[in-house]
């Protein structure tokens, strides 16, 4: 068993240790194991602490039949009966404490504001999530925007008061009874109940094997990002702590450059980019009507050049797309072929009733250093070049006739 200094004292960063055991992971990486450590192993939710160990890299932390072991990075010198010191990375211990409290800060709030249980909670490289389960109260039917704001207020208010938080350790099931939890115990022994507040009336309280700082004015700040229905409960993405406040200067970040991009104070932003909307979809119906008033005068122009047998028309300011649908418009009315070439990106559209279009482009392209290919009435070719599409435009030409 290995003694776990970390549930005594989440402040400590470093001990000095005796190796107990060594082994090797399936990847090949050192596993060692000590008497006592101070890294927190990856559980309930919580990403395990990393550092070093002797100087070792230590990657990864796993507890196993109470033996918490030791993944190291490279090769390592340790031996069963060695002691080294053992140095957690605190600024990730930090952050996660801060991340995870802010867990229990909030589900606390959800809790005590509308009778919501977590089913589920993840701390994520990006944010964090609790699945809201509105099982406690059936005079909810949903969390909205404005019920998960208040919920975040409530939890800053806890963090405001700078609330105890602490972890008392209970053997048996039947030593923890009589607690007031946010959730029921589904463990038999050895059992955590982290507490923010008073025992009489805690801001939550709940079964955790986490490290937790000790107050909740420590957490900082809580900032609830979104809420989703997810499988029939609602699934909260947030953060806390230094990860929150990293979100509101990058968020911050995008607002003053938009501020700026759009010569709008903080009050009127909204209102300029609703103009600034409008007038882009304004443009874009005028710009649809023009296009369309442009296709069909040229497929009307097309159709009669097509009576000699071959057309070929060069576009600069129509999409392949629209060229596409030009082309298909006339299918049944090309004895020859129809070249659609695109300017912007020397592409060239083939259509014909009685040539077949793929297998001129598989058998030329390639000789003008073009690439390309398609059916029997239509096929594209791309070229690097715009006298390597003309070349290619000539010599089908000269190959149909």
């Amino acid at each position: 068993m290995t003694e776990k200094l970390y549930q005594k004292d989440v402040n400590m960063t470093r001990t000095s240790a005796v190796v107990t055991e060594t082994d090797v992971d399936r990847d090949g990486s050192i596993l060692i194991a000590l008497d006592r450590t101070v890294f927190f192993p990856e559980g309930g939710g919580q990403p395990c602490d990393t550092g070093t160990i002797g100087g070792f890299t230590v990657t990864d932390v796993r507890e196993r039949n109470g033996v918490i072991w030791h993944k190291l990075a490279g090769e390592c010198g340790l031996k069963a009966g060695s002691t080294a010191e053992a140095l957690i990375d605190w600024e990730r211990r930090f952050c996660n404490m801060q991340r995870h409290c802010g867990e229990h800060i909030l589900s606390g709030a959800f809790f005590k504001l509308y009778g919501a249980v977590n089913r589920g909670f993840h701390m994520g490289d990006e944010y964090m999530t609790v699945d809201m389960s509105l099982e406690g109260d059936t005079s909810y039917s949903e969390i909205t925007w404005d019920m998960a704001i208040a919920a975040e207020r409530l939890a800053n208010e806890t963090i405001w008061k700078d609330l105890p938080v602490t972890a008392q350790h209970y053997a048996t099931k039947e030593d923890a009874s009589g607690r007031r939890l946010r959730k029921e115990l589904t463990i038999e022994r050895d059992i955590t109940i982290v507490t923010v507040g008073g025992q009489n009336e805690p801001a939550d309280a709940c079964a955790c094997c986490g490290t937790h700082p000790t107050s909740s004015g420590q957490v900082g700040l809580i900032k609830i990002y979104k809420v989703e229905l997810n499988k029939g409960m609602y699934r909260i993405f947030f953060e806390a702590g230094s990860r929150a406040l990293e979100g509101y200067d990058s968020r911050y970040d995008v607002l003053t450059y938009l501020e700026k991009d759009m010569s709008a104070g903080f009050s009127d932003i909204i209102a300029k980019y609703n103009s600034r909307k409008d007038k882009a979809k304004s443009v874009r119906d005028r710009l649809y009507k023009l296009t369309q008033e442009t296709l069909s005068r040229e497929k009307s122009e097309l159709g009669a050049a097509l009576a000699s047998g071959t057309a070929v028309r060069h576009y600069s300011l129509l999409t392949l797309d629209d060229l596409i649908g030009l082309g298909r418009s006339l299918e049944g009315s090309i004895p020859g072929i129809l070249y659609l070439v695109d300017d912007t990106s020397n592409t060239v559209l083939l259509f014909s009733d009685t040539t077949d279009c793929g297998r001129m482009v598989k058998e030329n392209a390639n000789v003008f250093a073009g690439r390309g290919g398609g059916g029997d009435t239509f096929a594209r070719a791309i070229f690097s070049r715009k006298d390597d599409l003309e070349m290619f435009i000539d010599a089908a030409e000269k190959l149909r006739r």
